[in-house]
């Protein structure tokens, strides 16, 4: 039986606490949907803020709602040149001992000490899914991608929640080494 998930290329973004939400945006704002993500109850808003490194700065990062607890920006190894930061590869949530960077909104400015990464590729998969296909939660599985220029991504994190829609997620950088877009299909050798 052929493994096969789909992919979803992801950009820099930013995950946003309601703390630095209000911050930014006044006291008590609601990020506003602007079209849904691959995972339920996820979504892109129609909100961006500016995030300034010590060498650099990108003027309107999208940022990816809802609220979470702790604030955290997704980017790529490319990304992070421009910056001026060195953003370990990291899973998402794990962002002791990462690097800070300087967040600004219309209402106001926030400096997290915290929270910059290069985020580690990974599958999410629905827990029925994992079941059926043998896989364990944090396995590390080799998935190959065809695209123009096909490769096998090596360490592909397996996420398993009953939370989770199957998704394959790697960034910009990863995507355009292979030339894959969003929503073509990769197969999960092992």
């Amino acid at each position: 039986m052929e493994k096969i998930v789909p992919v979803g290329v992801s950009a820099r973004h930013i995950h946003l606490s309601q703390e630095h939400i209000d911050t930014l945006f006044g006291a008590g704002y609601e990020l506003k949907p602007m079209k849904p993500l691959s995972q339920p109850g996820q979504f892109a808003a129609e909100e961006t803020v500016a995030v300034f490194g010590p060498k650099g700065k990108f003027e309107k990062v999208r940022i990816l709602g809802p609220a979470r607890k702790a604030s955290q920006i997704e980017i790529s190894k490319t990304d992070s040149f421009q910056l001026g930061i060195d953003a370990p590869v990291r899973e998402s949530g794990n962002i002791e001992g990462t690097p800070g960077i300087t967040v600004k909104g219309p209402a106001g400015e926030v400096v997290l000490e915290r929270g910059v990464i290069i985020a580690a590729r990974h599958i999410h998969f629905h827990t029925k899914e994992a079941a059926e296909w043998g896989i364990r939660d944090k396995q590390l599985l080799r998935v190959r991608v065809g695209g123009t220029r096909p490769l096998v991504f090596e360490e592909v994190i397996a996420r398993i929640s009953d939370q989770f829609a199957l998704d394959m997620h790697i960034d910009t950088d990863e995507a355009n080494a292979a030339g894959i877009k969003n929503g073509e299909t990769a197969v999960i050798l092992d």
